[in-house]
């Protein structure tokens, strides 16, 4: 068993502990999620500012086949967003989706996102602020394999905390954890190695 020292008194302490034996103090704890949101915004907070820096540096590059490809657009790695180009015309979109499109890119080359979790990024007042519609029509708009993201963010919990196999499925399909469905879940838990 790990032990601590209680911020109050300075007694020592079972990190499982809810209260301090010697003191009473409550044990304040940062929940999993938190963690990740932190993580998030520091992320996506170097990603803008990369993204800032970098616009004008090359305006596109060209790929083996010859056809041309947008330098934001390119996959992150095996599980990284696909180009957003290979799915449905972004010439119909008004310039907010375009623009929620490019902000869903960001989030997905820094983490693993499911469907619903990435709507609500991009529409929530804590994050990018698009409209529900916006933000839905943007993700709708990309060519992403949910499974592999699910697995990303199944990687990403297990190096941060222990998680049994149900545990970890419940998380990435809470609706206060990830929001996939659980069918996703199971697919991440277990690309995970851990069911």
């Amino acid at each position: 068993m790990a032990m601590t020292t209680c911020k109050e008194c300075g007694g020592e302490l079972s990190t499982k502990a809810e209260a301090c034996p010697k003191c009473g103090a409550k044990v304040r704890r940062t929940s999993v999620a938190a963690w990740g949101c932190l993580i998030l915004v520091g992320l996506l907070a170097v990603s803008v500012i990369g993204t800032l820096l970098s616009d004008g540096s090359s305006t596109s590059s060209t790929s083996t086949s010859g056809s041309t490809v947008a330098p934001s657009a390119t996959p992150s790695g095996p599980a990284g967003p696909r180009d957003a180009a290979t799915g449905p015309s972004t010439s119909n979109l008004t310039a907010a989706q375009r623009n929620a499109v490019r902000s869903a890119n960001a989030y997905l080359r820094m983490s693993g996102f499911s469907r619903q979790g990435l709507i609500d990024q991009l529409s929530s007042e804590y994050g990018e602020r698009f409209s529900v519609t916006d933000a839905t029509v943007a993700v709708d708009n990309l060519d992403v394999d949910w499974n592999a993201q699910a697995a990303r963010s199944a990687a990403a919990y297990l190096q941060m905390s222990g998680f049994s196999c149900q545990g970890l499925i419940d998380q990435l399909s809470s609706s206060h954890g990830d929001k996939f469905t659980v069918s996703q879940a199971t697919y991440g838990a277990k690309q995970a190695g851990i069911c």
